[in-house]
C-alpha cells in the first residue's frame, strides 16, 4: 500500500480522531512531558541509549567496530586515500613537464628537478596549462556528480548500497591507470588522464558510503561516524607521503594503481550490504507513490530524464535544508578549489618539491586523524552540531587568508595544519541532514547534498582561477588574492551556519525545553509531519 503522506516512508501508526490533530515526534524530538512512554530507542538510537545519557567515546567506537559495514568502509577509505594521496604530488610534476614539452617545445631536464629560479619560461607555461586542465577536469567530474549523485542515492535506497559503491570504486581506477600509461608513453597527452578523472564523477561512492553508515549508526552518532570516515581518508593521506619519498614517480603511480585494484577486490569479497529489506521496500513504495501516471513511452522517457533534477527537490523541503544547502554550496566552492589548485600554487610560487609535499600531506593527514577521530565527537557533544560548523567555517576563512598572504613555506605548513579543523563541517552537515529524514531517504538526501556540493566544486576552481588571472600580475593582493576571496566566501557560509535552527541542527538538544541558544531562525513549522512518526495518545 502506498504511503498516505509522501513526506513519510510508512503509513501512520495511529491517529486520534478526537484530538483534532496528529501528534508526531521527529528524529530530533525528545519527550516534553506530553507524550506517553514509547520506544524512543527505535526513533533516536538503535542501541537504546537514552537521550539523557551522553555515550562515551569508547562506547561509540565499540559500537562502530562491531557493526557490519562501517569497518569495511573505513578500510576502503584508507586504501583509496593511500592510493590517490600518493600520486597527488606526482601529477603536477608529470603533467607540467608533459605540457611544457608538448605545447611549448621544451626539451630540457624535468621541470620540477630544477630550482624554482632556474625553471625556464616553458615550464611556467606548462604549469599554467596543468592548472587549467585540473580546473576543467574538476568541473567535468563535479558536473557529472551533480547530475547523477541524487539519482544514484535514490536508487541505492531501493536497490542497495553495495553495487553502486563497487561501481564508483571501479571508476576511480581509471585515473591512476592513465597516469601510469602517460609515463610509459612519452607522447601521450595528459588529456586522457584528466578525462578519466572527470569520468569518475559519474558515480560518487563517498555519498553512498555516508548513506551506508546511516543505515547502521543511530542519529546521535552519525556526525562522529562520518568523522571517522573522514579520518580514514586522513590516515591514508598521512601515510601516502612515505610512498612518494621512497619511490620514483613511476613506481608510486604503479603502486597506487595496484592498491586501488586490491581495494576493489577487497570490496567485492568483504563489503556487506547495509540496507535492510524493510527500508528498501519502503523506499520503493514511496517512489511509486510519488511517480505520476504515465501512459505513453514519451512520458516515461520524460520522467526518467527529469528524475535526477526532481530528486534534488528534497533540498527545498524546509528552511533547515535550504540553509544547509547554502552551507554546502559555499564551503564546497572553496574546499575543492583549495584541493585542486593549492599544490600547483605552492609549487609555482614557493618552490615546493616532493619532500615539501610529503611533509605537507603528513601534517594534513595527522591533523585530520586527530580532528575527525578524536576531537569531533567530544566537541559535537559539548557545543552541538551548529556551533561545530560555525567554528569550522571561521577556521576555513582564517587558513585561506593565511594562504593568500603567506611569505614563506612555514606559513603554508601552519595554515595547512589548522585547515584540518575546517574538515569538521562536511561530516556534521551530512549528519544533520541524515538525522532529519526517514531511513528510506538516507541515500536520496546524501546524494542530493553531494550533488549540490559537486556543483559548487565544479564552479569553485573556475572562480578562483578567474580571480588568479585578474590579480597574478599585481592586482589586489597579488597571486594569493584567490585564497583571500575564498576566505570571504567562508565568512558568508559562517553567517548561514549561524542562521541554522538549533533545535533541528543539534541531535542532543531537547525540543520540549525550547532551548534556542542564539539561533536566529525559528523552527520550521510549515510541514509538521516531515520526517516524523505518529504516536498514539
Amino acid at each position: 500500500m502506498a504511503p498516505q503522506n509522501q513526506e513519510k516512508c510508512e503509513s501512520p501508526v495511529n491517529s486520534d480522531p478526537q484530538a483534532g490533530r496528529r501528534n508526531f515526534v521527529t528524529h530530533l524530538s525528545m519527550d516534553d512531558g506530553s507524550l506517553r512512554d514509547i520506544d524512543r530507542s527505535r526513533l533516536l538510537n538503535d542501541d537504546g541509549v537514552h537521550d539523557d545519557h551522553n555515550p562515551s567515546h569508547s562506547e561509540f567506537l565499540l559500537h562502530f567496530v562491531k557493526s557490519s559495514g562501517p569497518p569495511q568502509i573505513i578500510a576502503l577509505c584508507l586504501l583509496l586515500a593511500l592510493a590517490l594521496g600518493s600520486t597527488i604530488g606526482v601529477v603536477p610534476s608529470v603533467v607540467e613537464d608533459r605540457y611544457a614539452r608538448l605545447h611549448h617545445g621544451y626539451d630540457g631536464e624535468p621541470c620540477l628537478e630544477l630550482a624554482k629560479e632556474d625553471r625556464p619560461h616553458e615550464c611556467m607555461l606548462g604549469n599554467e596549462d596543468a592548472q587549467n586542465s585540473a580546473a576543467m577536469a574538476s568541473f567535468a567530474s563535479n558536473t557529472l556528480t551533480f547530475a547523477t549523485s541524487s539519482l544514484m542515492g535514490s536508487i541505492s535506497d531501493e536497490k542497495g548500497r553495495r553495487g553502486i559503491m563497487l561501481l564508483g570504486i571501479g571508476l576511480s581506477i581509471l585515473g591512476p591507470l592513465n597516469l601510469v600509461l602517460m609515463q610509459i608513453y612519452p607522447g601521450l597527452d595528459p588529456f586522457f588522464y584528466y578525462a578519466s578523472h572527470g569520468l569518475s564523477g559519474l558515480v560518487s561512492w563517498i555519498a553512498v558510503a555516508l548513506s551506508a553508515l546511516s543505515d547502521v549508526m543511530p542519529p546521535l552518532w552519525r556526525a562522529p561516524s562520518f568523522g571517522v570516515l573522514m579520518a580514514g581518508f586522513s590516515m591514508g593521506f598521512a601515510l601516502s607521503p612515505i610512498l612518494a619519498v621512497c619511490l620514483s614517480h613511476f613506481g608510486v603511480s604503479v603502486l597506487s594503481l595496484l592498491i586501488l585494484v586490491g581495494g576493489f577486490i577487497f570490496a567485492i569479497v568483504f563489503l556487506p550490504e547495509t540496507l535492510s529489506p524493510e527500508s528498501s521496500e519502503q523506499a520503493a513504495m514511496k517512489r511509486m507513490a510519488e511517480r505520476p501516471a504515465m501512459e505513453t513511452q514519451m512520458e516515461v522517457l520524460q520522467y526518467n530524464l527529469l528524475r535526477p533534477m526532481k530528486e534534488l527537490l528534497i533540498l527545498n523541503r524546509n528552511t533547515l535544508f535550504r540553509l544547509l544547502s547554502a552551507l554546502a554550496f559555499f564551503s564546497g566552492c572553496i574546499s575543492t578549489a583549495d584541493q585542486t589548485l593549492f599544490l600547483y600554487y605552492v609549487e609555482e610560487n614557493y618552490g615546493f618539491n616532493d619532500k615539501d609535499i610529503a611533509k605537507l600531506f603528513l601534517i594534513i593527514g595527522i591533523m585530520g586523524i586527530f580532528v575527525q577521530a578524536v576531537l569531533l565527537k567530544p566537541l559535537n557533544s559539548l557545543i552541538g552540531e551548529r556551533r561545530v560548523i560555525i567554528v569550522a567555517f571561521l577556521v576555513g576563512a582564517l587558513h585561506n587568508y593565511l594562504y593568500g598572504v603567506a611569505k614563506a613555506k612555514s606559513t603554508i605548513f601552519i595554515s595547512a595544519a589548522i585547515a584540518s579543523l575546517t574538515g569538521m563541517s562536511f561530516p556534521t552537515i551530512s549528519a544533520i541532514k541524515s538525522n532529519n529524514v526517514e531511513e528510506c531517504e538516507q541515500g536520496r538526501i546524501q546524494g542530493a547534498l553531494y550533488s549540490l556540493s559537486s556543483l559548487a566544486s565544479a564552479l569553485g576552481p573556475m572562480m578562483l582561477r578567474y580571480v588568479y588571472h585578474k590579480t597574478k600580475d599585481g592586482g589586489g593582493f597579488g597571486k594569493g588574492t584567490m585564497f583571500i576571496f575564498g576566505a570571504g566566501l567562508y565568512l558568508i557560509a559562517t553567517v548561514f551556519a549561524w542562521l541554522l535552527p538549533e533545535e533541528q541542527a543539534n541531535s542532543q538538544l531537547r525540543k520540549g525545553n525550547a532551548k534556542k541558544r542564539n539561533s536566529l531562525v525559528d523552527f520550521d513549522q510549515g510541514n509538521p509531519d516531515y520526517g516524523s512518526v505518529e504516536l498514539e495518545v
